[in-house]
């Protein structure tokens, strides 16, 4: 029964692959700012529906900020969807996505920090969450001639994440998957005086419960430990989306060295002032609150 199960898990793997290159070929067919309209409108209006999205963008509003009118919730529903819609193609679309975020200035308190650290050699911790565009800043920096890598986690999906390592690598490498190697291989790239780049907003079951929106949710100490470790400064960045199609790129102020406890939760402090700041633009689909909504 366990092989059966397996093979039958491969299979569905596979067509659900074969279904998202197919729309991804639709979609990258088109000029850069029209596919990731594309995108976005098949995100809200096919993919959001069928995986269960918009109950669960509901379920998360509704544990953290229960005080939004329904017309704002309703907004969050068709919006959120939009987004990854509109993330999902700029990460495949490589040398255009870069073109579009080498050209945008660096703002924020943090700035000088980093160029300094640029300049002397001196390891970095680019932490962000799973808002704008996460891959904005590696991209943006790696344009300048940043060392930057970036630390993944390999997407369930094996036939999936093939493609998708491939495109987020036209972006820029190195990238090291989550693991005992590519951990090894990223402190020799930060020991070097490299930057790297890391998602700190999945829920981590070796992590701490610290808070997040009010609630406790489950956090990776890790990026703080290096950083005490390697004398790294952790950085807090984010790539904003605008209106006009460009994005923000803002670099804070860096964490100041103290523990790793109190250092990670003021780096769940920062991401959720500008998730609060930009609401629509943060991966409300995925499970963050997993000791939370006991749903899940």
């Amino acid at each position: 029964m366990a092989i059966r199960s397996d093979t039958a898990g491969r299979i569905g793997a596979w067509i659900t692959d074969r279904l998202i290159r197919a729309a991804l070929w639709l979609v990258l067919s088109l000029p850069f700012d029209a596919r990731r309209r594309l995108a976005a409108a098949l995100m809200t209006g096919i993919v959001a529906p069928i995986a269960g999205w918009r109950a669960r963008i509901r379920e998360n509003l509704a544990l953290v900020r229960p005080d939004l009118p329904p017309e704002e919730v309703a907004r969050l529903v068709r919006d959120v969807p939009r987004s990854i819609g509109r993330t999902l193609a700029e990460l495949y679309s490589g040398p255009e996505f870069v073109a579009r975020v080498a050209r945008e200035r660096l703002q924020g308190a943090g700035v000088a920090a980093l160029e300094e650290a640029h300049r002397t050699g001196r390891p970095v911790l680019l932490v962000t969450g799973h808002l704008g565009n996460y891959d904005a800043i590696r991209g943006g920096l790696i344009a300048r001639g940043y060392r930057v890598g970036g630390l993944y986690r390999p997407m369930d999906n094996p036939f999936f994440n093939h493609h998708y390592v491939a495109a987020i690598s036209r972006i820029g490498t190195p990238l090291f998957p989550r693991g005992r190697k590519g951990l090894a291989d990223m402190i020799r790239f930060l020991r070097g005086g490299g930057m790297v780049g890391v998602v700190l907003d999945q829920s981590m079951g070796d992590g701490a419960l610290l808070r997040f929106f009010g609630q406790e949710a489950l956090t990776a100490l890790s990026p703080a430990e290096m950083a005490l470790r390697y004398d790294a400064l952790v950085i807090p960045t984010y790539g904003i989306r605008r209106a006009d199609g460009g994005f923000d790129m803002v670099i804070e102020a860096p964490i100041p060295h103290s523990d790793p406890t109190t250092m990670t939760q003021a780096l769940n402090d920062s991401l959720e002032a500008q998730v609060r700041a930009h609401m629509d633009q943060w991966l409300w689909t995925h499970r963050r609150w997993k000791m939370t909504n006991k749903t899940w």
